[in-house]
């Protein structure tokens, strides 16, 4: 049979919706009872239960995954990014106290390789299905000439739902004395790549293979560990300290959450912060992981730096009230995150500094 002249000329239409003809099957676990009609459509439809909110607001955001994709294409290993992207995405809105209703995605990509596809919608399906998320929808664009060969990328938009009197405001709750509880993260998360990748490949001159001190795996294997999700996390702590009361009153437990992404530190926990009140960080307060060792010692990157780049082995913050502190921490132990007090909230003018 005579090739298709779009097909010729890059864009192989039928090949696309072979691959795409395996979506139901993958998407399933993602399924929640409020969304209609199928995959495929023009839109995705999900209709809110509004019995469960009294004033529901829904809460979104968009996001990519950056240049941790360029370890996924050096590895041809492509089963985690979709998941990074989607736990990145929840944890985004889980600082408001959003819940997860649904999340679509955008492929773009030179040549479309079926099994890069799969692997990738497999990673969005495990991550939509861990965070009660349904995948309702996506755009995969074939792109010759765009893209380098072996080469695509990736962006996605959650929305999620929050009730008005319970969503998270810091601005208005947040009091000096407050202290600081960091979670761990699992490595890098989804930023700082481009940095990390000149550190690594171009300073040090590794390679995905090499073996780095303090870890079982290799460099490659921890660049690509998946972005943890503190989403379910974040609605266990509003549910155990926050549920008896409004989401603005001043004896809350727990006033607010910071998702540690790109500007690290610094740049991250003032978006919570009154203008009034400044956040310190103390370096050293918790145990730091073995690849943010190496970066601090080896990358003679100065540390004000390295704190608003990387996450630095803390993927969220939590600000809560002195007297909940400890109860906090140890119900986050329990939930099986490691977590620290790392800092508190003292008189300032709205910033963060880490010392």
């Amino acid at each position: 049979m005579k090739q298709k002249a779009y097909a010729a000329a890059g864009v192989d239409i039928d090949l696309g919706n072979q691959v795409k003809a395996t979506l139901p099957q993958l998407l399933a676990s993602t399924h929640r009872r409020e969304v209609l009609g199928k995959i495929g459509g023009f839109g995705g439809l999900f209709q809110l239960d509004l019995k469960k909110y009294r004033e529901p607001i829904l809460v979104s955001s968009v996001d990519g995954v950056g240049t941790k994709l360029k370890i996924a294409f050096t590895m041809d290993k492509h089963d985690t990014i979709g998941a990074d992207l989607v736990n990145h995405c929840v944890n985004d809105i889980a600082v408001l106290g959003a819940e997860p209703l649904f999340f679509l995605d955008y492929l773009g990509t030179g040549k479309l390789e079926p099994h890069v596809f799969t692997d990738i919608i497999k990673g969005f399906a495990r991550a939509c299905a861990e965070n009660n998320c349904a995948l309702i929808g996506g755009e995969t664009a074939q792109m010759p000439g765009f893209y380098q060969q072996g080469e695509y990328d990736l962006s996605g938009t959650i929305v999620g739902v929050v009730e008005k009197s319970r969503m998270l405001n810091g601005q208005k709750t947040i009091k000096r004395g407050d202290v600081v509880i960091g979670i761990e993260s699992s490595g890098l998360h989804t930023n700082g790549y481009s940095l990390g990748r000149k550190i690594f490949f171009e300073q040090l001159k590794l390679k995905t293979s090499s073996r780095i001190p303090g870890s079982k795996l290799t460099l490659g294997e921890e660049l690509l560990k998946v972005h943890v999700s503190y989403g379910p996390l974040v609605q266990k702590l509003l549910k155990r300290f926050n549920s008896q009361l409004s989401a603005k009153n001043s004896q809350l437990p727990v006033k607010a959450f910071a998702h540690i992404t790109g500007g690290g530190f610094v740049d991250n926990i003032p978006r919570v912060l009154p203008k009034t009140l400044d956040v310190v960080i103390k370096k050293g307060s918790w145990d730091m992981l073995p690849i943010f060792q190496i970066i601090e010692q080896k990358s003679g990157v100065p540390d004000e730096e390295l704190y608003q780049v990387f996450n630095m082995g803390i993927g969220m913050v939590a600000i809560v009230s002195a007297d909940k502190a400890d109860a906090t921490l140890k119900f986050i132990k329990a939930q099986k995150h490691k977590a620290w007090i790392i800092g508190e909230v003292v008189k300032g003018k709205g910033e963060a500094r880490v010392e």
